[in-house]
């Protein structure tokens, strides 16, 4: 009955509804269903927007190569007092109100300038500390701490340093850029100068892309049920849960130390949830009005390359990739892709 009710009236659900029985004789039933998401398209066609020009300089290509020297560096032990920067092997026991919360011996520590770890100011209160010479000290949160349950907490710490590396870092030259595979100075300079001219284009026509798709959004009426921006929610929990060790767990963790409720935290990414959501219906809808289709063989071309980049894991990937399920997945990542590359053909004026 309710099947010939919705399709009487040209709706369509996207949930099992919620019945409840009014009366039985004669029956009469209150039917709650989600109904499918409805979008009517603005005047897309005549958005028109500049993007934005790319530019990089000099400080940008020496910030890279000296970045390169970071990571080529090595640490030598050193006699004199910490620096910033510094890699110590060190003891450390800290203490509040009479019960100690952290116990190291010999854990490796680097000295950089605010971290907040363990404490804000721990790092600081470590330079000019000298090896072998157990020293102790207080911190204390602030009293407008944003976290009420440490605004004004004092710790008390005690500290043995046994080893102090500072970092050497290589010349920039000639046999610099040769140990990495340059012919030369100058053209490591012109591979990075290339690099960076192809991420900054890439940076650049993303935040165009992020602009057009909110101008196009603006111009569209949407209508949503409610249970699509709940699901939203949970994918983004579960992209946020993948970057824990220990996955959910980790996530409930976090926002337990940060004093937040899990229920706190659903309606932070709520406003993102919506604009992720309306931003997905409006591609869905602007693919059909613009008759856009991926074909077989182009799912099969996308498999092929990321198996490719799979390397020696690409013969297990391509069993994953097989699946229905992550060839629909593909598939509609590549009609996203369709999408937004004709928007911004349309944006710049070129259809």
């Amino acid at each position: 009955a309710l099947d010939k009710m919705l399709k009487s009236r040209s709706l369509e659900a996207i949930t099992e509804p919620e019945i409840k029985v009014i009366q039985t004789d004669p029956v009469t039933v209150e039917a709650v269903v989600s109904l499918y998401p409805t979008v009517k398209l603005g005047d897309y066609k005549g958005i028109r927007l500049e993007p934005e020009p790319v530019e990089f300089g000099g400080d940008n290509i020496e910030a890279v190569m000296n970045q390169a020297r970071e990571q080529q560096g090595s640490r030598v032990p050193v006699e004199r007092p910490v620096q910033y920067g510094d890699l110590l092997t060190v003891s450390i026991e800290g203490t509040t109100e009479g019960k100690t919360f952290l116990k190291h011996k010999d854990i490796s520590y680097e000295v950089i300038k605010d971290s907040p770890v363990p404490l804000p100011g721990f790092a600081e209160r470590l330079v000019s500390m000298e090896k072998n010479k157990e020293q102790s000290f207080r911190l204390s949160f602030p009293p407008d701490h944003e976290v009420k349950e440490l605004a004004g907490k004092e710790f008390s710490f005690k500290v043995n340093i046994s080893e102090i590396k500072e970092r050497k870092l290589p010349e920039l030259n000639d046999e610099f850029a040769k140990s990495l595979g340059h012919e030369n100075l100058d053209s490591m300079r012109e591979h990075v100068r290339a690099q960076l001219k192809v991420r900054t284009e890439e940076l650049s026509r993303r935040r165009f892309e992020h602009k057009m798709i909110e101008a196009v959004a603006q111009l569209c009426e949407v209508n949503y049920p409610p249970i699509l921006v709940e699901r939203e929610i949970d994918r983004l929990l579960d992209e946020e849960a993948s970057n824990f060790k220990d996955g959910i767990k980790g996530l409930e963790a976090y926002l337990k130390n940060v004093s937040k409720t899990p229920a706190e935290h659903r309606e932070e990414l709520r406003p993102i949830a919506i604009r992720r959501l309306v931003e997905a219906l409006v591609l869905d809808k602007i693919a059909k009005e613009e008759k856009l289709e991926v074909s077989t063989g182009e799912i099969e071309e996308e498999i092929s390359k990321l198996t490719k980049e799979a390397g020696s894991q690409g013969e297990e990937l391509q069993k994953v990739l097989a699946s229905p399920q992550v060839r629909h997945s593909i598939e509609h990542h590549l009609l996203n892709r369709k999408t937004i590359d004709r928007l911004v053909d349309i944006a710049e004026g070129k259809v």
